[in-house]
């Protein structure tokens, strides 16, 4: 009864049998929106909780408050809240979203699928729940994740929701605060890594595109650094796939160097990239800027020389330098940018505060405009504060980070304006592009051809304030213009199954868009114009 609340019509409510069960008044969708953005301006903690009441009682209403106010309200669906949601999965637990599927279910998969009601789902977005964010293992409570990731597809890239099929696969965890919560939702088991565990995956891959066809985008999601990188390697090339902490960071990182090139004045093959961490963005990212490089005209082996890679490791003798190059060991990692003299820095470690003030005062001293990237998540997980990298570098510092941070006033009283790299600028759009084209597989490429696309839309006057990626309130655009240059891109270099192949792809992406103004439940009505109901007479 409530799909759209008081707005149904009064025939409506006769016919559906609805004349009684709301107040008399039939309200318009505007008025919806009034009262429900009016309540969130009210509400301070359970903000996530109502946002996905008001999703699960009247979708479309909560995609235009959503759409309307995506730069204060993404943050709540997605990152850095969606992480604390995570954590009391099990505690704030209303009715199930999405589809569960538990090791104990293998060879019966398939059967599992056919009990999700929409039959014509386009794009999965899968979890195992083993690296929720810089969270760690939150087995079934991750699985808040791919229904925030689902959530920014719709809002962010207008692809139709019931289009859309969130899954959590659980095999246990080891997250020894979960097997003693009472609320926890999962297997009170240890998290399975035997054989099983993969002929699970290799099912659930198959049973997908059986049902649902080759085309269908499956995209993996927070998936533990070792299986995130195999299971790319092993179903990229039979399936329509992507994993997007590995390929979508590195496309928004990427745009975010990119970006700084109209800034710094120089190409992309003169940076050295020095990583803080060596999981599956840092990798994902330094082979896109590699690619980057390589098509600029750099051999593969000069553009690995332009990368370093840190990773911490339990030992307490230091930092141990995982490099192309081969290894070599630093004290510390300020010592490691002082002896390789960065131009950019980026964090994508997942352990809080490493950028300290020493390390970003080098990069100052190094660099006219050094480049900080403090990309881990949540925002207690950033590598350093926007006023850190600022404020320590005089405002000259060219910063991103993975969670939002507020705009930061100098000591002269200028404000700047902190890029936030969030990979909703890459995966959206392109899950609409791939969708709408039909592709069967999914290059390293595609991903380079949308980091570049979202770097040409930043304006001088946003780069001006800061800025190295447009303002969140222009996302739903820059995923359109996005899903636009991937869908000419696909068609040109022939990855595309999608027949005959529209002439004008503009207009053909923005004719796929959902929107989300109510539709009528009234059967369509229509007369016989002419026609007789009696027996003709002569």
């Amino acid at each position: 009864m409530c799909v759209q609340g008081m707005a149904f019509t009064l025939k409506e409510r006769q016919i559906l049998g609805l004349q009684g069960l709301l107040p008399p008044k039939i309200e318009t969708q505007d008025i919806q929106a009034m009262r429900f953005q009016r309540n969130l301006r009210k509400m301070s903690d359970p903000l996530y909780i109502y946002l996905m009441g008001i999703q699960e009682r009247n979708e479309k209403l909560f995609y235009r408050v959503l759409m309307e106010d995506i730069d204060a309200l993404m943050p709540i669906v997605y990152t850095p809240t969606v992480g604390l949601a995570c954590t009391q999965y099990g505690h704030i637990f209303r009715r199930p979203k999405g589809l569960f599927i538990s090791i104990m279910d293998q060879g019966h998969i398939h059967s599992v699928l056919d009990n999700w009601p929409e039959t014509n789902v386009k794009a999965v977005v899968v979890t195992d729940g083993e690296r929720i964010l810089g969270l760690g293992d939150l087995g079934v409570y991750g699985m808040g994740i791919p229904v925030g990731k689902l959530c920014l597809y719709t809002a962010c890239a207008g692809i139709r929701p019931e289009r859309c099929l969130p899954v959590c696969i659980d095999v246990g965890t080891d997250n020894e605060t979960l097997l003693r919560d009472p609320f926890y939702m999962g297997l009170y088991q240890r998290r399975d890594r035997s054989q099983r565990y993969d002929d699970l995956i290799d099912e659930f891959m198959e049973a997908v595109v059986d049902k649902y066809g080759q085309d269908t985008l499956i995209q993996f999601e927070d998936f533990g650094n070792h299986n995130a990188f195999r299971f790319l390697k092993k179903y990229r090339e039979k399936y329509c796939t992507f994993n997007d902490d590995i390929q979508g960071t590195a496309a928004v990182a990427l745009a975010g160097l990119l970006a700084t090139r109209r800034v710094v004045g120089k190409p992309i093959t003169e940076h050295r990239v020095l990583f803080l961490g060596a999981g599956e963005a840092a990798l994902g990212i330094a082979n896109l800027i590699v690619m980057a490089m390589m098509e600029e005209g750099m051999s593969q082996a000069d553009a690995r020389k332009k990368i370093w890679m840190f990773d911490k490791y339990v030992s307490g003798v230091g930092v141990r330098c995982v490099c192309v190059r081969g290894g070599c060991l630093f004290k510390s990692f300020l010592d490691a940018v002082n002896v390789i003299k960065p131009t950019a820095i980026i964090g994508v470690a997942g352990a809080g505060r490493l950028f300290t003030h020493d390390v970003i005062k080098a990069m100052g001293c190094l660099n006219e405009r050094p480049i900080i990237f403090a990309l881990s998540n949540p925002t207690a997980k950033a590598e350093c504060t926007a006023e850190d990298a600022y404020s320590l570098t005089q405002g000259r510092c060219l910063f991103a980070s993975g969670s939002p941070f507020g705009p930061v006033t100098l000591e002269d009283g200028s404000i700047l304006i902190p890029g936030q790299g969030n990979n909703a600028y890459i995966f959206p759009g392109v899950a609409l592009a791939v969708i709408l084209s039909g592709v069967r597989h999914i290059s390293d490429t595609v991903f380079l051809e949308a980091a570049k696309t979202l770097a040409d839309q930043l304006t001088d006057e946003e780069l001006s304030q800061g800025r190295l990626y447009p303002p969140l309130s222009k996302i739903r655009e820059v995923s359109l213009q996005m899903a636009v240059k991937v869908v000419e891109y696909l068609y040109a270099k022939g990855m595309a199954f999608r027949y005959p192949e529209p002439l004008d792809k503009d207009a053909y992406v923005r004719s796929k868009v959902w929107n989300t103004n109510y539709e009528s439940f009234l059967p369509e009505i229509y007369d016989w114009p002419g026609v007789s109901h009696s027996p003709l007479v002569d």
